[in-house]
């Protein structure tokens, strides 16, 4: 008897049989092919023959190879040039101009103005004013602990500083004394203490605050170099953080000295501080200084250090046994200003 797509019990038979045996060649196939996953042995080796192998390997020598690249177009770029170029762009008060390239911005990094102070887009007179704007009355309210956090962004490294070595990325470290440009006596004051960076993206709130009372005692500019400070520049360039451009902020607090670096990079304009406004533009090629009287310049858990003219990064320095950072915390985490940083090491 016929069936309805016009075949033959018999005929139905043997095509069944031979989708079951196509479905079994296959799955033989790809058993054997890929036996290493279901193997109770963890130490059987992948067969080199593996796709998932070649696969990723492919993988990673095209990301690597686009990281080379990427760092050595870094290597080649007039960075100060450009820099400049889209310094004087972000201050010009360029109307229709500037807002266009506010509202294009706000679409490619996905900038969350709902939490603006001014979510007016079209009433920025300038980029930088959109860059560093102000966020609405508690819209960071401050954590109930010892140490918040300065920024809005993610971590890119923390923990303790061995000797003078900060931990940038696999296989990168640098000096405190490199960082602080040269200083040694007060480098040594960090000696086997505690470090944290963290990265602010384009998207990010880009002003920065107090994560503890204090008072300012000096402030540091130091030249250098205007890399990228995004995660993949900092695991390829040696000492990324000690060879930018970069501002040194000394405190002292009631658990010691501290040190907030802001860390200019490619295309970061300028960085200001409350106290003293921009610090670059003009840039030198010597590292300059100024110190002040104390309680000439004192910030309460909170209040605004400085703010950068386009993103970049900041790293923190603490004392031995000063600081015991939050559990939740980890590398490439996102982090919001006013957040539970850590709290006193012995608390």
């Amino acid at each position: 008897r016929s069936s309805v797509h016009g075949a033959t019990p018999s005929r139905r038979l043997q095509n069944g049989e031979a989708v079951n045996r196509c479905l079994w060649r296959s799955a033989h196939t790809v058993f054997h092919r890929y036996r290493f996953l279901f193997s109770s042995n963890p130490i059987e080796p992948r067969p080199p023959e593996s796709a998932i192998a070649h696969n990723y390997a492919c993988l990673r020598i095209s990301r690597v190879a686009a990281l080379a690249r990427m760092v050595t177009l870094q290597y080649l770029l007039p960075k100060k040039l450009l820099t400049q170029m889209a310094g004087a762009f972000a201050r010009s008060r360029s109307g229709a101009v500037a807002t266009w390239a506010i509202t294009r911005f706000i679409a490619k990094y996905g900038v969350n103005m709902s939490e603006a102070a001014n979510p007016d887009v079209a009433s920025y007179v300038s980029f930088n004013d959109f860059f560093t704007r102000a966020l609405k009355p508690g819209a960071r309210p401050l954590a109930d602990a010892l140490y918040v956090c300065p920024v809005d962004g993610a971590i890119s490294q923390f923990g303790p500083i061995e000797g003078d070595q900060l931990f940038q990325a696999k296989g990168h470290h640098y000096s405190t004394r490199a960082l602080v440009g040269g200083d040694a006596a007060l480098a040594e004051r960090f000696t086997d203490g505690h470090f944290a960076t963290i990265y602010l993206s384009p998207k990010d709130y880009h002003r920065i605050h107090m994560p503890i009372d204090g008072t300012l005692s000096r402030m540091i500019y130091v030249p250098g170099d205007l890399f990228s400070v995004n995660p993949a520049t900092a695991q390829a360039v040696p000492g990324l953080f000690a060879r930018n451009e970069r501002v040194v902020c000394v405190f002292d607090t009631a658990r010691g000295p501290f040190v907030l670096t802001l860390v200019g990079a490619t295309i970061v304009g300028s960085m200001a501080t409350a106290w003293h406004g921009v610090v670059n533009p003009p840039r030198s090629a010597d590292v300059r200084e100024w110190t002040y009287a104390p309680g000439q310049v004192t910030l309460k858990q909170g209040d605004e250090v400085g703010r950068f003219l386009l993103g970049s990064t900041v790293v923190m320095l603490w004392p031995r046994d000063t600081i015991c950072f939050e559990e939740n915390w980890i590398p490439a985490g996102a982090v919001r200003m006013g957040e539970a940083m850590g709290s006193g090491f012995f608390d």
